[in-house]
């Protein structure tokens, strides 16, 4: 996942930085609270950073961190002590603030006092904001000076600033406080054993809008926005209890991550979709937001609807090299701020991706079987056609029948998959690929891409459509599994390159091609076994490229890291070919890796051996949280349970394979066409209440597109 220009490494957050997530908005500080402009800190709205430093001494003296815990992504509690004066250790003054991140930020602050003594405190807060756009602070390029100016009254300190025609602000509201326009400042007594507390809040002015009823509730209930729309999540997702009490705590955090990096269509507020990750990319991605959604279909299937009518409205229509829009693509990523022009080469949407347009298709076909109002998705199928017309016209611009990549101009991505670093597509001896650049998962999702199309096609007696995508399908197939199978190292190559020479470093890629069905059945033993092996399987998980590689590096990015999401899907292909010890093996090895952060899977972890270091390895920048690690869990147990539908054909498909560590799985809750279901697994057998009408439980896996769309045919040609 990354933006444009993300050949400029990000700057590390540094270790011990807490991050809350709730929506656009995003807050990144020091355990004790603070933030510092010259870090990667501050609170972010809407890609805006509208505070830049945040810091608060007590008689002059700086925050001592205790303790920083997360109550929920939004909310964050924050214990310090105020250092002594007189060189003692312990200190008699404790404070804590309680953070919310909403549209703004609400902070309470309570100041205790130990000592059998009164104690005076003068207590400070310094305030700035830059106004920075989202990239400026992630690459530590900041350019822009606003022309800024400083109000204080007596409730409220206003900071505005303006660069060229933009307009920005954002007002601290900090009620008995001494307001200057250089700092904020409380003069107190704290008795003996007593306490003083206050409550701040930061609102944003964009373009002299100002968000109504930031942190409190128009009910009077107590609730901020924040816990309603928490609450309203949690009331209409699945409620799971599991033997395994590991994996359920991992599950319910996954479950309240996902829930957090929701975000709104501003302009159909009705639609909520998956922003990609926190901090640097709470926006709508196509690749990550379709691949988030299609993995979180057992939990809430209508984020990958909204998400598609959202990326729908915004397909590509015309030729635009700057932002590498062609007709009927889907955009790589939307930015929310008017000024992030500086990192979208003047467009407010990039469309740098091979693989969002093709996924595009594959998760309408997903959506298909989920019991959606049948006109909701007649709606979608014009822009999945034209989807198709890209992959045609613009996607295999040689005639080859692959789908590849090259940028458009000097600014976009060099790569643009889903390992879009720089350095991301390389040979075995480590020299990097030239494009146009054809990557195997992306024929893979082709494929699908035409199954999917084709089954709906027959599914609405268009047949003649339904034939040729089959045909294209089939003719596909065959072309990959004679051009990218290297047969004396039993692998795929993980693309041609742009002199059709087969790429071949073996990387993690090739088990996207295992989950669609693309793997010829008689070469998929060798791509399992070399998935399994040493040089691939980290013991935490599968590598992005094996340890013998020449570009190999356990600390990169996409070059030997161990990615959640990859591996969620590389489970669900051994699945599909029937290893199911193999994808026993890794599902365990990530669910336990989960343990050490929390019951948090980030985006991404170092690839060292599990022999070498007994625990995951972090990477330093990873997004935590992050949409395709938020649902590599729930992905990883769903598929274990061997669980799908296809509500047009009346069936719900359920065959365990759990490993018995993970004990009886008990769900209520779980969404199905209209209805809400409770499943029990219990010794691998499963059984289900209250399917609606029409449905019932099947034992097997749920029909591949590829078995529908050869049943279509065959009954026609009978």
């Amino acid at each position: 996942m990354a933006g444009w220009n993300a050949d400029t490494a990000a700057g590390p957050l540094g270790a011990g930085t807490v991050t809350l997530v709730e929506g656009s908005s995003f807050c990144i500080s020091l355990q004790n609270g603070d933030m510092h402009a010259e870090h990667p800190h501050g609170l972010f709205v809407q890609d805006t950073r509208i505070l830049s430093d945040w810091s608060m001494t007590v008689n002059g003296q700086s925050l001592e961190p205790l303790a920083a815990e997360t109550k929920e992504p939004y909310r964050a509690q924050f214990a310090a002590r105020v250092s002594r004066s007189d060189g003692y250790a312990d200190s008699a003054l404790i404070v804590e603030r309680l953070r919310e991140v909403g549209a703004g930020l609400h902070e309470q602050i309570t100041i205790s006092n130990y000592s059998l003594e009164p104690i005076d405190c003068v207590i400070s807060l310094r305030v700035e904001a830059d106004f920075a756009d989202l990239f400026e602070v992630k690459e530590a390029r900041i350019q822009r000076r606003w022309d800024q100016s400083r109000q204080a009254d007596d409730t409220a300190l206003i900071i505005r600033a303006t660069w060229k025609d933009l307009r920005k602000g954002v007002a601290i509201q900090a009620p008995g406080a001494d307001i200057t326009p250089e700092a904020l400042t409380y003069r107190i007594s704290v008795p003996p054993h007593g306490q003083w507390r206050t409550a701040l809040t930061v609102i944003p002015h964009i373009e002299g809008t100002i968000p109504v009823a930031a942190f409190v509730h128009a009910d009077g209930d107590g609730l901020s926005p924040s816990d309603r729309r928490r609450r309203e999540w949690v009331a209409k997702i699945p409620v799971v209890q599991m033997g395994n009490r590991s994996i359920e705590r991992t599950l319910r955090r996954s479950y309240d991550d996902l829930g957090a990096l929701r975000i709104e269509d501003p302009n159909h507020p009705e639609r909520v979709v998956v922003a990609a990750g926190a901090p640097w990319f709470m926006t709508l991605f196509g690749r990550d937001s379709l691949l988030a959604s299609e993995m979180a279909l057992p939990v809430d299937p209508s984020l990958a609807l909204g998400t598609l009518q959202t990326l729908a409205d915004r397909q590509g229509t015309v030729v635009d090299p700057m932002s590498e829009e062609e007709p009927g693509k889907i955009l790589h990523e939307v930015r929310l701020d008017v000024s992030s022009g500086l990192a979208l080469g003047g467009k407010s949407t990039y469309y740098g991706s091979v693989d969002a347009t093709p996924l595009f298709v594959l998760t309408l076909g997903s959506v298909s079987r989920w019991g959606f109002a049948k006109d909701t998705i007649t709606a979608l199928l014009p822009h999945a056609d034209r989807a198709l017309e890209w992959i045609r016209d613009y996607g295999d611009k040689d005639g080859d029948g692959f789908v590849e990549y090259q940028r458009l101009n000097d600014q976009g991505l060099i790569n643009q998959g889903w390992k879009d670093s720089w350095d991301g597509i390389n040979f075995a001896d480590g020299t990097l690929a030239e494009p146009p650049i054809a990557l195997c998962e992306v024929q893979a999702y082709v494929y699908h891409a035409y199954m999917a199309r084709a089954w709906m096609a027959y599914d609405a007696d268009d047949a003649a459509l339904g034939d040729e995508l089959a045909e294209r399908a089939a003719r596909l197939k065959k072309r990959f599994n004679q051009q990218f199978w290297i047969p004396e190292r039993g692998y795929y190559a993980i693309a041609l390159d742009g002199r059709k020479r087969q790429v071949d470093a073996c990387a993690s890629n090739m088990g996207h091609c295992l989950w669609l069905g693309l793997i010829d059945e008689d070469k998929a033993p060798q791509v399992v076994e070399r998935l399994m092996s040493p040089e691939m399987f980290s013991g935490w998980g599968v590598r992005t490229l094996a340890s013998d590689m020449g570009a190999y590096n356990p600390a990169s990015y996409h070059n030997g890291s161990v990615w959640p999401h990859d591996n969620a899907i590389i489970v669900t292909g051994l699945l599909r070919y029937g290893f199911i010890a193999e994808a026993q093996r890794i599902s365990t090895a990530l669910l336990e890796a989960a343990e050490y952060s929390n019951g948090r899977l980030p985006e991404l972890f170092c690839g060292f051996s599990r022999n070498q270091y007994a625990e995951p390895v972090p990477y330093p920048t990873a997004c935590s949280p992050q949409a395709w690690a938020a649902t590599a869990p729930i992905y990883l147990v769903a598929s274990l349970m061997r669980y799908d539908t296809h509500v047009s054909l009346g069936g719900l498909w359920m065959d365990p394979a759990l490993p018995e560590s993970y004990g009886d799985l008990h769900i209520t809750n779980a969404p199905l066409a209209e209805g809400r279901i409770t499943i029990d697994i219990a010794n691998s057998v499963p059984t289900v209440q209250g399917l609606p009408e029409g449905i019932e439980l099947r034992k097997g896996h749920r029909p591949w597109m590829t078995e529908l769309v050869e049943l279509a045919r065959r009954r026609r040609k009978a």
